[in-house]
Order: structure tokens, then sequence, then C-alpha cells
């Protein structure tokens, strides 16, 4: 089969690995585990934020994560995914992301911290690489399409 043919359970499976590689990254984020989150990159991998240089490297995506304030609280919602093209190891997608912050300052009350900072709503252009047998993202370029700034 070529690699544009793959059987309809393989493509399955692989994006079923791919959406969970997205959730898994995003939740590693959010409980600020950066070392581990990081390791969800290729070795090589490319991380593109808005208004930001690229970040070179699993090394460069982790020294970023590393400078980030630590009482700052990221909260990122995966949304729907759609893939663009699946292939035995190689897969790109775009994700709808929402992202919410707040301090860890803040005490929690019954709803939770208030959320502080801009809300955004992005997405993520994704490439990923089956590595070692496991997805890695190769590439992410991250957007935003909208924002609400919260006092």
């Amino acid at each position: 089969m070529t690699k544009q043919s793959l059987p309809p359970l393989d493509q399955l499976l692989i994006k079923t690995a791919c959406r969970e590689l997205l959730l898994h990254t995003a939740a590693l984020a959010d409980q600020g585990d950066f070392q581990a989150m990081a390791a969800q990159f290729s070795a090589d991998a490319v991380l593109q934020r808005p208004g930001g240089e690229p970040l070179q490297g699993r090394q460069a995506i982790l020294d970023s994560y590393l400078t980030r304030p630590a009482e700052r609280i990221s909260m990122h919602l995966i949304l729907g995914t759609r893939f663009l093209s699946v292939q035995a190891d190689r897969v790109s997608a775009i994700t709808q992301v929402q992202l919410w912050n707040a301090l860890s300052t803040d005490s929690p009350g019954p709803f939770g911290r208030p959320a502080r900072g801009r809300e955004l709503v992005g997405h993520f252009n994704d490439e990923f690489r089956l590595e070692d047998g496991a997805w890695k993202i190769q590439r992410r370029e991250a957007g935003f399409d909208l924002f609400l700034d919260i006092p």
C-alpha cells in the first residue's frame, strides 16, 4: 500500500495516538511538568509561538518553558482536531485551542481561581513524526485568532 492509502483502521489508530499526544502534552504544560512536556517533542523539533523566534530543538523548548513566571497557571482546552494528512510515519493536523490563565497567588474559591490576563482562542498547526515506535511533535506553529483581556 502507498502512504496515501493506509487502511481505515490504521488511520484511526494513528489519529487516536496523535490526539492523545495533543491532550497529554497540554496537560503536562498545565501541570508545570515542563521536562515531561518537552519530551513529547522530537529532539530536533521546532516550536513557533506567536510573536516569537522559532524554538529549535527539545532543549530550547524546555528552556523557554522554564522561564515562565512560577505563579502563572495555564489551562489549555484542546478542542477539535482536523487531520490534513495521515501517513504511516508522518501526520499533519490543525487543532483549535482555548487558553486561560490564572495566578497561583490568588486563592481558589468555590468556582476555582479567577482568570487573569488575556484569554485566547487559537490553533496549533502540528506535524507529528513516528520516532522509535512513539509519536512525537516534530513541528508546531501556534497562532491566536481571538482574545479577551481580563483585568
